[in-house]
């Protein structure tokens, strides 16, 4: 069993205090004050929900597949040219997410479109959704990124 010293307020005395009685301790605080925990994770789930939203939202392979065949939206690849050369979806565009904000201007003649938005695993492709839709961008998200791509076995051009 694992015991941590806890000092006793006032006296200056140590006693040991096991895992298990702030387990127990944790438990209690939760139950009585269960209104402040609830409001807690109701807004740790809002603000998760918001910042979702404001990096654009995620959208499946297929629903990628869907838009670009009917041309209403660009994919914009923002992984490392050299990744990018490896392998990317037909008709993508390469803008690495480090030079992002130096190339938005070469994005403003597909302002009328929605970008698309795919990295090498989905973690990226928040932070330049965000900085897109600052910039007056309607921007989504391929779920996954490209591993997902792949990983659906979908076509991919290597230049």
């Amino acid at each position: 069993m694992v015991c941590i010293l806890s000092q006793l307020p006032g006296a200056g005395l140590v006693r040991p205090v096991t895992v298990g009685i702030l387990i127990v301790e944790f438990f209690v605080f939760i139950s009585e004050q269960w209104v402040l925990v609830s409001v807690l994770l109701i807004l740790i789930y809002l603000f998760a929900i918001n910042e979702r939203i404001k990096s654009g939202r995620p959208l499946s392979v297929h629903a990628v597949t869907r838009m670009i065949n009917a041309d209403e939206a660009l994919l914009l690849d923002i992984r490392d040219s050299k990744e990018f050369k490896a392998g990317h979806i037909a008709g993508a565009v390469n803008i690495p997410q480090t030079k992002l904000s130096d190339k938005l201007a070469e994005l403003d003649e597909h302002r009328e479109k929605f970008i698309i938005i795919a990295d090498k695993v989905g973690q990226n492709a928040g932070a330049a959704g965000r900085r897109l839709r600052q910039n007056g961008f309607k921007v989504f998200r391929l779920t996954g990124g490209m591993m997902e791509w792949q990983s659906q076995q979908l076509p991919v051009v290597k230049s």
